[in-house]
């Protein structure tokens, strides 16, 4: 079977392997693969640990706080959420005066982190190992960072979005 793509002849692609996106999305599954692995056991994943920490942390928590905790768009996290409800791991309650709703974990939800919490010490153990405790106390203030960075950067691209396209918006007179 022949096959025929698209010319790409056309195409500048220099210095997109260098793209911030791509590398940490790349190591980024990499370690969430090494994680879940680990986690199995347990039955859930890391994505699934994460949340389920940020709720046993400060629950009753509102959703809006764990998507910004975990830096998670409200879909992602509705999803995720939703997912983890259906397996009666946590719960979300009716949306309260402020509109809010609030995430509880329950007594499954907390078996499972009890599970997991030790399969996920020992996989942290051996991660901080190989890599080294100075190495990562590095990179994780970096990561912190540039995550703040992001975030900052997202908010502003937003805000001239949003003012760009505001009925009130200034009318550029050359146009």
């Amino acid at each position: 079977m022949h096959v025929k793509g698209g010319d790409t002849s056309s195409l500048d692609l220099h210095g997109t392997g260098t793209c911030a996106a791509l590398n940490f999305r790349r190591t980024a599954r990499a370690v969430t693969r090494l994680y879940d692995l680990a986690l199995a056991p347990s039955g859930i994943r890391a994505t699934q640990m994460a949340i389920l920490t940020a709720v046993a942390k400060f629950q009753p928590v509102p959703m809006s706080r764990i998507g910004e905790i975990l830096v998670l768009d409200q879909t992602t996290l509705t999803r995720s959420l939703r997912r983890l409800q259906k397996q009666g791991l946590l719960d979300v309650s009716a949306r309260s005066a402020q509109r809010q709703r609030f995430v509880t974990l329950t007594d499954p939800g907390v078996k499972a982190l009890a599970l997991a919490v030790p399969l996920w010490r020992a996989v942290q153990a051996k991660f901080l190992s190989d890599m080294g405790k100075e190495n990562w106390s590095i990179l994780r203030n970096e990561l912190e960072r540039l995550a703040r960075t992001a975030v900052q950067i997202e908010s502003r691209e937003q805000k001239e979005i949003i003012e760009a396209t505001s009925p009130n918006a200034p009318v550029d007179p050359i146009s």
